[in-house]
This record gives structure tokens, sequence and C-alpha cells, in this order.
């Protein structure tokens, strides 16, 4: 954004009330994160580009958590700025279908295609009066390494979900290990153990496709798995493996 605003000698500003003094119609807010200074707004009106169907998913991680409660629907909010987190009412809204492939990345990018199209229609139909949201308010809190842990007492479908968020992670003999890729399955076994590419869950399991060991590259499981060698048994998950010792003398690694 900064290349093409110096390429059209446009100004750039680092703050919110930066942008004040420059004679502009309207100010268009797009995943800011912060709250915008009432003395900022009451210069200048702004809208904003959010990634939910207000007042479900309001602040920083919309998408993420939509993908993470199982929502199937999705959309964009025009919103009109006000000083409470994304409280302000709406100039319009687009829905959008979840697809059961879909990972918060190539949704946010489907989101913003979305959300560019609405904005420029509404810029050149006019914004007109904003309606109040309307139901009961939820909150997209910001992700934390918690969230995105896998644990394998819990339903695969769920699991699965959390994989499609971005940087899911377990551990894998007291090392973390990324899942960057994984589909739910119907096997059965228990919880955290490897058979193959297959871990157990509390119902199902989960496939991997994609992962990264610590301080490694992303890698096909199948490629992890030839490296790792698990032994029979062994879980994902778990800071002492069943066997580990023997484990540790059987494939020459550092205890």
């Amino acid at each position: 954004m900064k290349a093409l605003a110096e390429r059209f000698a446009i100004p750039v500003e680092y703050t919110p009330r930066g942008c004040l003094g420059y004679g502009a119609e309207i100010g268009i807010v797009v995943a800011y994160g912060r709250i915008i200074p009432a003395d900022v707004l009451a210069g200048l009106d702004m809208v904003n580009v959010h990634f939910s169907l207000l007042p479900r998913w309001r602040g920083a991680a919309p998408v993420e958590r939509a993908l993470l409660s199982g929502d199937e629907t999705t959309g964009v909010c025009l919103m009109k700025v006000e000083e409470g987190l994304d409280t302000g009412p709406v100039y319009r809204r687009a829905e959008l279908a979840i697809r059961p492939s879909d990972t918060a990345a190539g949704l946010t990018d489907r989101l913003a295609t979305l959300g560019a199209a609405l904005l420029v229609e509404a810029l050149a139909d006019g914004l007109g009066d904003p309606e109040p949201q309307v139901g009961e308010p939820t909150y997209a809190a910001k992700l934390t390494s918690a969230d995105l842990e896998l644990d394998w007492n819990r339903p695969a479908a769920e699991l699965e979900r959390v994989v499609r968020a971005g940087r899911a992670w377990t551990t894998w003999r007291d090392e973390r290990l990324l899942v960057l890729k994984a589909e739910a399955t119907q096997d059965q076994g228990p919880p955290g153990r490897l058979d193959g590419d297959i871990v157990f869950t509390a119902t199902g399991a989960l496939r991997l496709v994609e992962v990264q060991p610590q301080a490694k590259r992303p890698m096909d499981a199948v490629s992890w798995l030839r490296g790792a060698r698990p032994a029979p048994g062994e879980r994902l998950g778990s800071a002492q493996p069943p066997g580990s010792r023997d484990v540790v003398e059987t494939y020459g690694l550092p205890s």
C-alpha cells in the first residue's frame, strides 16, 4: 500500500491522528486491530471493513474463531467506526459460505476480495444510513499458543479445524511439531497414538499430511515419519513416550 501510494504521490502517515488535516471525506479501516481515539473519529468519519457478520465475532481474530467454532457461514460488514470494539452500525454486509477445506489464510483472501468489491460499490453508490447491529455479540479474542495446541482427547473434527486455523502444534519427544495440514478420518484408537500417518483422537483420527519439526522446514508427513521412526505405541503430545529409553538406544538419539 505504501509503495502504491508513493507511486501516485499520495502522502503516507503512520498514526490515525496523522490522517487528520488532509481534507479527506472518509477514512477506510482494514484489519487495524486497535481502538481509534474519539478525537480522531470526531475529525474524520471512518468505515471499517470487518471480516465477520456482526455482531458475531467482534474483535481481533474473526476468521480464525469462525473456523474453530465450526461456523458454516461468515461474511464482510462495512461498519461505521465507533470508539468501542466493533460496536458501530453497519452500512452493508455480504455473506460467504465456509468451505470444509477452507484455511484461515485462504478464507481471509476470499473475504478480502469480497470486502473490496463491497466497499468500492458502497462508495460509488453512497453509503447511506447505517443500521444498528442486532443480536447477541460474540468476541473473537486473538489466538494464543494454547488455542492452537492439538489436544488428542478432543474429537478429530475439532482438531482438523484447529489445523485449518493455522500454526497448530503438538509435541514429539519433547520438541514442538507443527501440523500444517491434516485430514479427519474415522479410524479409532488410543488418543495421541501414532499408526503410520494416522494420529488417534477421542473420536476418529487425523491423518497427517504436512508437518514442520522444530527448527526444520515444512515437509510431507511421510518424509517426517521416515526420519522419526516411531516405535510401536509412541504418541504425540506426551512428554515421555512409552518405552522412551528403549527408543533412544535403538535410534542413537541423545537422551
